[in-house]
């Protein structure tokens, strides 16, 4: 099936391919191509051959642990710092935000905004920031210090606004209305991509 490129920086074959990336380039944890499919919510085939595309051009490697074939970055590759620099800028934001803002005691963290519609394929300019909606009762000096880890990591403004649970689930809350009503990029609880 061919996908258009993603608006986020359509250098990029897709979204998947981005979303790959962003999980090989930037997460501290290394996983397996099955791992990566279940993150991704792609097939195993899909995802292992793109990452074979990949390591074909020598962007990742693969070594097999058992059975299984893990999937990092090939840290030689010359181009391996500004590729991760424009995976950070394009698909970053999503895992930097789920690492930040893990530990603040939301129920529901998501980004919402311009880099979620652009994330979720809608044209338009590149995102200048970065909107993230907490639901909940985190604490809000936890959210702050988040917010500003998050900002320093992915190098442009990173704005939070808390909702209660309540106000979430109040039908006629224009905020909340207009929120559900455009791309909203869940980031936790972790969700596998449909």
């Amino acid at each position: 099936m061919r996908t258009d490129a993603p608006p986020l920086l359509p250098l990029f074959r897709s979204r998947l391919q981005g979303d790959l990336l962003a999980h090989a380039l930037l997460a501290s944890n290394r996983l397996t191509i099955s791992e990566l499919a279940r993150e991704l919510g792609a097939p195993v085939a899909t995802v292992q051959r793109e990452v074979q595309r990949l390591a074909d051009a020598g962007v990742l490697t693969t070594r097999r642990v058992g059975r299984a074939r893990v999937v990092e970055p090939n840290v030689s590759n010359p181009a391996y710092g500004p590729l991760q620099q424009l995976v950070m800028i394009a698909f970053g934001p999503s895992h930097v935000v789920a690492e930040e803002f893990s530990a603040v005691g939301a129920e529901l963290v998501a980004i919402f905004g311009s880099w979620a519609a652009r994330y979720d394929g809608e044209g338009g300019p590149p995102p200048g920031d970065i909107d993230v909606l907490l639901v909940g009762q985190p604490d809000r000096d936890d959210v702050y210090d988040a917010a500003e880890r998050a900002q320093r990591r992915l190098g442009r403004p990173v704005n939070t606004t808390i909702v209660s649970l309540a106000r979430w689930a109040a039908e006629d809350e224009p905020f909340v209305k207009q929120v559900k009503h455009r791309p909203l990029v869940k980031v936790l609880p972790r969700e596998s991509a449909a």
